[in-house]
């Protein structure tokens, strides 16, 4: 329960989307974890929008439980939405995330925190070493795509997608997430200097309601690789990503082009009816690097406007509920 001079250890932050059938036990399995704790704790539950009784029952647990607040979004903004609400929100020194579904086990937190306590790392990852999910449509999917983020983040774990990690508070406020990049924050907070450790946990499989996730977020996922890669490397510098095949494109259809204007002075040659394809490949050659080189230029541009204004939140919260707003029925 919160103490007087509210000093909270830990905030747990767990994202809900239409989990009615999963709350309840999901909720039992907390507090006895998080009771056994000496330190106080507070739990962060985002609604993303949910069109079942999942806000209703979440209010109920606030005004029960003082540790409670949950974050009522106005509309569905996905998991890295809900997660940033719930992220920014909390006040814990050490934050805890996992998904609503029953797919990870409260009990295994305290394991997860001894090694943190232990490594003093600033965030540790769960590693669903053993999954339970169909072999051809979700592991092998997912045994790529985290091969290929470890490969290309400079980032060496097994399990990107799971939600289940340890935040050092520090850690996780300096990183802004949007898009769906949440199961990217170890390359992120790798990239500002962070260390990150894996942990074996158990892969339940769900035990209530349906996954919202299919086949189709793999190839998603392909492109918030490329994203990450060049969010990690060139985010700062995007002229020396655009600025290299930009020049490659400006001397290939320059040269082309000058060999042209070579051979029609010093031959006479009807460049369009005997070169003329060449010369075609020349001009867009040319003028595919001249874009590329600008879009390098207007790159550098957003980069610094990015860093030099404020960060605004992806999400919109419609209300805030805690234990004294929801028994009174107030906003």
């Amino acid at each position: 329960m919160y103490q007087e001079d509210h000093f909270i250890k830990y905030s747990i932050v767990i994202p809900f989307h239409n989990e009615e059938e999963s709350l309840p036990e999901l909720y039992k399995r907390l507090c006895e974890v998080m009771d056994a704790l000496p330190e106080p704790s507070e739990f962060i539950f985002v609604d993303d929008h949910s069109t079942d009784k999942t806000l209703k029952i979440l209010t109920e647990f606030a005004i029960h439980d003082r540790r409670v607040v949950v974050i009522s979004l106005k509309r569905n903004y996905g998991q890295t939405g809900a997660l940033a609400a719930g992220f920014d929100y909390a006040e814990g020194e050490i934050i805890i995330s996992m998904d609503g579904d029953l797919q990870h086990d409260p009990h295994e937190i305290p394991k997860l925190l001894e090694v943190f306590e232990e490594t003093g790392c600033d965030i540790v990852s769960g590693w669903r070493k053993q999954r339970a999910d169909n072999f051809l449509l979700r592991r092998l999917p997912s045994r790529i795509a985290n091969w290929s983020m470890s490969k290309l983040s400079g980032v060496n774990i097994h399990d990107f997608g799971t939600t289940f990690k340890v935040y050092r508070k520090d850690t996780i406020k300096q990183i802004k997430l949007y898009g769906d990049l949440h199961r990217f924050i170890p390359a992120l907070a790798s990239w500002n200097g962070a260390s990150v450790v894996e942990v074996p946990i158990h892969n339940i499989e769900r035990p209530q309601g349906k996954s919202h996730y299919g086949l189709s977020r793999t190839i998603r996922v392909f492109f918030d690789l490329i994203t990450i890669r060049f969010l990690l490397k060139y985010v700062t510098r995007p002229m020396h990503f655009f600025g290299p095949m930009g020049l490659l494109g400006i001397l290939g259809g320059g040269g082309i082009l000058s060999w042209l204007v070579v051979d029609k002075i010093i031959y006479g040659t009807d460049l369009v009816d005997k070169h003329g394809p060449l010369m075609l490949l020349g001009c867009l050659l040319f003028l595919a690097g001249i874009q590329l080189m600008c879009a390098g230029l207007i790159g550098e541009l957003v980069t610094r406007t990015y860093f030099e204004s404020q960060g605004k939140p992806i999400y919109s919260i419609a209300k805030i509920i805690t234990g004294k707003n929801a028994l009174h029925g107030k906003p």
